[in-house]
């Protein structure tokens, strides 16, 4: 993937991206279904590579990303795109199943938004999604 290939969009999308990425395509689609009459549009990677590809080529609003994951980890990942020049506004949300005192203490230094521990509650997904997006909206007005 060439530079020229990687841009980031300053136009406003009419609806909020969101990438999926989990290698658990039963927990893609559990979410996906849980934020589906949000209207969102909704993209999905498999892996930790193919999340980082969407991010570089998309420019996702919001990224929710599970922490191990085949080829790069969903830690390595955040990290990078915090750490990267014009996508540091990209949220995101961890989903982990390493346990709840190692999620809060490790999810803050990639510079994750939020993170919620598996197995978690769909309804508790879609408020936070919700909350971030918002907050988000509220920061560029």
């Amino acid at each position: 993937m060439t530079e020229e290939q990687i841009q980031t969009s300053g136009e406003r999308r009419e609806r909020p991206l969101i990438l999926l990425a989990d290698d658990d395509l039963d927990i893609r689609t559990l979410v996906r279904l849980a934020i589906e009459p949000l209207d969102y549009d909704i993209i999905e990677a498999s892996d930790g590579e193919m999340a980082l590809e969407h991010i570089l080529v998309e420019a996702p609003d919001l990224v929710v990303l599970d922490v191990m994951m085949p080829g790069l980890t969903g830690w390595e990942v955040c990290k990078y795109i915090k750490n990267r020049e014009g996508y540091q506004h990209t949220l995101i949300l961890m989903l982990t199943a390493v346990g709840e005192i190692v999620n809060e203490m490790t999810a803050p230094l990639y510079g994750a938004d939020a993170h919620l521990d598996k197995p978690f509650d769909m309804d508790e997904i879609v408020e936070v999604i919700q909350q971030l997006l918002k907050t988000q909206e509220t920061q560029e007005t």
